[in-house]
């Protein structure tokens, strides 16, 4: 689907162009005390075929598993896990999600659908041949009419590798499949002006027209207690959608929930516009499937150059740099202050550029040699006002 400006968005028209969705799912809506919601799981099996039934494609990115493993160790073996512990989790993951794609093949097998689980890790997709093989994996299931169900590698991914939560990795599906529609399916139905858990008079948003402008921190201090994310991570990934001229819709998932009766209602849920101006998919790719190893401190004129005027960053405007990195790197770029102005990959390492900050073009051949490129970091591969 081509981008609409967002005054051209609305819940209708959004209904009337969609040709694929993300759907996310939280723990907060698939598991109950007792584990697997085997009730919910089915009912949300229905809605993702009735949008099926309208030529939609559809990837669910479900949370789930490690709930579903620790209740399950529990029943066996009446042990507790703790759940800050990487490997317990992980433990408990590799039980869980058996159980979970168990209950989702039967739950679809009832419309006829076939469902295919996909794992993913950021190590995996922070390689561009890996992730365009993913691409092309997802693109075959979806002609085959299957609906990938998508999950992070808990067992093999380390902390410094992982997505962080399922609504993080449900973003960088809406990248990964050129999907039109996030939909971010919680306990809560959309967002608040307040955190109402903190303030029972808390207005509901039915649309968000800038999201960059939205205070998230004052929205969102708390998190769901069995899964990892809560409305923060919801609100950062709706972002990151954002900028690929995606629009998420959050509403609750709890009960007797409709997505499309949602959509098309002017109460349920929060809808959330995209940005007017979207980045390419190459862009977003570079930005959030790593962690940046450093910064890169830029003088006020660089700045301006950069938010303004739409170029690449020069040695010349460099001022400082922060960490210890190799070329290639993705790094932040921010100014002297310390605010934050994007990301970006470096065409040189650390050691190099604290050696030719501030230098003019002409100057940084007699200072290393043979130069890779002119630019510090080329506009292509910058990302401004990332959403890390």
């Amino acid at each position: 689907m081509r981008p609409m400006t967002n005054h051209a968005i609305n819940r209708q028209s959004v209904l009337a162009s969609l040709k694929r969705v993300v759907v996310k799912v939280g723990s907060a809506v698939i598991t109950t005390g007792d584990g697997l919601d085997s009730t919910a799981i089915n009912r949300l099996a229905d809605q993702l075929c009735g949008l099926r039934d309208r030529s939609v494609d559809v990837i669910l990115v479900s949370s789930g598993a490690v709930a579903a493993g620790r209740q399950r160790i529990f029943e066996r073996t009446r042990q507790t896990q703790n759940p800050a512990d990487m490997a317990s989790r992980q433990a408990a993951s590799a039980v869980g999600q058996g159980r979970l794609m168990h209950d989702y093949d039967e739950a679809f097998a009832r419309h006829g659908v076939v469902t295919a689980q996909m794992l993913l890790t950021r190590s995996g997709l922070k390689d561009r041949e890996r992730f365009l093989n993913a691409r092309t994996t997802m693109e075959r299931l979806l002609e085959w009419g299957v609906i990938p169900i998508v999950n992070e590698n808990d067992t093999v991914s380390t902390r410094e590798l992982e997505f962080g939560d399922n609504d993080t990795l449900g973003a960088m599906c809406v990248g990964l499949t050129g999907a039109d529609l996030f939909v971010s399916l919680t306990s809560a139905d959309g967002v608040f002006d307040r955190n109402p858990d903190s303030s029972p008079d808390a207005k509901p948003m039915p649309t968000i027209d800038n999201i960059c402008d939205l205070d998230i921190e004052s929205l969102c201090d708390g998190k769901t207690s069995v899964g990892t994310g809560g409305m923060y991570s919801k609100l950062r990934a709706a972002r990151r959608a954002s900028q690929l001229g995606v629009p998420t819709f959050i509403v609750s998932g709890k009960g007797d929930f409709d997505i499309l009766a949602a959509l098309e209602s002017k109460t349920r849920g929060t809808l959330i516009l995209p940005r007017k101006n979207a980045v390419s998919s190459k862009k977003f790719w570079l930005a959030y499937h790593d962690d940046p190893a450093g910064s890169i401190r830029v003088d006020k004129g660089a700045a301006g150059a950069l938010l303004r005027k739409g170029k690449s960053l020069l040695p010349i405007g460099i001022a400082g740099v922060d960490g210890c990195f190799e070329r290639g790197a993705l790094v932040f770029i921010r100014t002297l202050e310390g605010e934050e102005l994007g990301v970006g990959i470096s065409n040189f390492s650390a050691d190099e550029l604290c050696r030719i900050k501030g230098r003019h073009t002409d100057e940084l051949a007699a200072i290393l040699g043979p130069i890779p490129s002119d630019e510090a970091i080329h506009r292509d591969n910058m990302l401004l006002d990332a959403a890390i």
